[in-house]
């Protein structure tokens, strides 16, 4: 295990894993991370395992109790995250199709001299935090009497609502109390610059994806939450090798 470590929280009901999210895997060792795959679907199937093996990442799996941060304060335990060469650790989970363009250039960018917790993006839902969907934290953080405190409090929460509220922004508020910088690459008021508090993943994509954002939110595409009558326009916007494997995704 190198001094940067990302773990993605992968779940499926029927424990198969996305062709996006094995390039996912991918991009992050490019990146030059250690990966680690821990899935909330319990046993994974044969050819998961294999294109997982192929993809040369660990993989730790357990019941779906807690969420990513359940599944995330697992594998740092496993893992015995930090270690004492640690750098950084990159929190991930497979919420979200892509990368569609380069991840490398983008963590590159993430500097712990700017910020101790980075985030791709930010929201003021509930009050500022940086999303939780991709999270890195940088070495002061880690060896923080913070970060440890946190990571020992996250239990199951019977919400995703609460666990929301309690530990996706609940880590941001602990962070920058204790005097730490946490920041996004693509920062919501310059994305939603109207004063309107949204989630800029799902309310400014375009903006996002003409950005260099390398996301889209499965959670957009499947439910159109926000009813965007033209939502359908999204693949103009993906490389075109992506479309037809998110279509057959939703199909499924």
């Amino acid at each position: 295990m190198g001094p940067d470590v990302a773990i993605l929280c992968h779940y499926d009901p029927a424990g198969c894993v996305r062709p996006d999210t094995v390039r996912y895997l991918q991009a992050l060792k490019g990146a030059g991370f250690s990966v680690v795959l821990v899935s909330n679907s319990g046993p994974l199937t044969s050819d998961a395992m294999t294109r997982l093996r192929a993809s040369d990442v660990s993989v730790l799996t357990r019941r779906n109790i807690g969420l990513d941060f359940g599944a995330w304060r697992m594998a740092l335990r496993a893992l015995n995250l930090p270690r004492a060469d640690t750098n950084r650790v990159l929190l991930v989970n497979d919420s979200v199709y892509g990368p569609l363009v380069p991840l490398a250039p983008l963590l590159a960018r993430m500097t712990p001299d700017t910020a101790d917790l980075w985030g791709l993006t930010d929201s003021r839902e509930r009050g500022w935090h940086v999303q939780s969907y991709f999270l890195l934290a940088g070495p002061a953080l880690l060896r923080s009497p913070v970060w440890r405190r946190f990571w020992r409090g996250v239990i199951p929460l019977p919400s995703k609502r609460w666990t929301v509220g309690r530990y996706e922004i609940g880590l941001s508020r602990r962070v920058t109390a204790a005097g730490f910088q946490a920041k996004a690459l693509f920062p919501h008021d310059a994305l939603i610059p109207d004063g309107a508090v949204r989630n800029p993943t799902l309310s400014a994509w375009r903006e996002l994806l003409d950005a260099g954002f390398p996301f889209l939110k499965r959670e957009l595409l499947r439910d159109n939450p926000l009813g965007d009558a033209a939502l359908h326009e999204w693949r103009g916007w993906v490389p075109a090798p992506f479309v037809a494997e998110i279509d057959r995704d939703l199909r499924r």
